[in-house]
């Protein structure tokens, strides 16, 4: 399943590609973040258990009776015994009432951006770039997986899955336009540490349609990462389902093999029927003929699949991030004493 940690990763090798500096894992990722989580939660609750208990000492009356307090052992008897308990006066505010609100979370998102297995509007015949996918030395922030005082929370359990996947960049300007900045991915399952890795940083650097991202571009960048699944041969082109299915084909055009894919929510988002779908798909590919020709393609495969995905904002690997170093720094302090 796609999380949020997953697309904070993505982040966190970008960002120390950019500085050259070593990034943390996947694994450490994961605990910080849930670390983290569970850090707001708490800081949540203890704000709002405070101002509630502040609602029952007033300070002109004294302490307002707790309707939810325990009976003494006097009335507790005469409840026993079946007696009706004394009606007391209701207190302006009754604690009862009091409802804490939710916690916001965020959520992996069920869909992602177009994207192939090279960049979606190329062939898949494009090259991968290599990448080393051993992880380098930690940094110095992470000196608190070797202090010994690691967080009583369970760590996420480390499982060997392994997917086809795609990393998306997309930047947001200062109305909230969103911008393709780089997409990248693959059809052949990939551990996660090291293809998150990989196509994170291919990605961001590799996609032929744009530029190189910058560290400039960092503060209105996002990520989307898709896990892919269940794949099924088409019994025909059109044999899938809007905003359900991701479409991968491939056809001879001009003696060339082509092929190209979009991921489950391009369709919905440009707001194509599934035929348009086709078409536009074809011409990615490399198609140049007229758009009611397409069903004439006399070897033209498809094959749907799903996707599950996550999203994430520069601000909110910040702010992860920024924690991360404060915590990092005061292990180290506690180390020096």
């Amino acid at each position: 399943m796609a999380t949020v940690a997953h697309c904070l990763y993505c982040f966190e090798v970008l960002n120390a590609s950019l500085q050259k500096r070593d990034h943390l894992s996947l694994p450490q990722v994961e605990d910080l973040w849930a670390r983290f989580q569970t850090r707001e939660q708490d800081a949540l609750k203890e704000t709002l258990h405070d101002e509630a208990d502040n609602l029952y000492h007033d300070p002109e009356h004294g302490e307002v009776d707790d309707p939810m307090s325990e009976p003494d052992e006097g009335q507790e008897e005469d409840l026993l015994a079946g007696e009706e308990e004394p009606q007391a006066a209701e207190p302006a505010t009754n604690k009862s009432t009091l409802q804490l609100p939710s916690i916001s979370r965020l959520q992996a998102s069920p869909s992602s951006a177009s994207a192939s297995s090279t960049p979606s509007s190329t062939s898949a015949s494009s090259s991968r770039l290599g990448l080393d996918d051993s992880s380098s030395k930690t940094s110095s922030s992470t000196s608190i997986f070797s202090s010994g005082r690691r967080s009583q929370q369970p760590s996420p359990v480390v499982r060997d899955d392994r997917y086809p996947l795609f990393v998306t960049w997309n930047t947001f300007s200062g109305r909230g336009h969103k911008s393709l900045r780089g997409c990248i991915g693959t059809f052949e399952p990939q551990e996660l540490s090291s293809g998150l890795k990989n196509y994170a940083l291919t990605a961001a650097f590799d996609d032929t349609r744009f530029a190189p991202i910058d560290s400039s571009e960092l503060p209105s960048l996002a990520t989307h990462l898709t896990l892919l699944h269940t794949f099924t041969p088409c019994a025909h082109p059109l044999d899938w389902s809007l905003g359900k299915h991701g479409i991968r084909i491939s056809f001879t055009h001009q003696g060339r093999r082509l092929g190209a894919t979009y991921l489950p929510d391009v369709a919905v988002e440009q707001g194509w029927t599934k035929e348009e779908t086709m078409v536009s798909l074809m011409r990615k590919a490399g198609w140049t003929g007229r758009s009611r020709e397409w069903r004439t393609i006399g070897d033209l495969r498809a094959i749907r699949y799903e996707g599950e995905g996550a999203d994430c904002r520069w601000n909110i690997w910040r702010e992860w991030r920024d924690w991360v170093d404060r915590i990092g720094e005061a292990s180290k302090d506690k180390d020096r004493l």
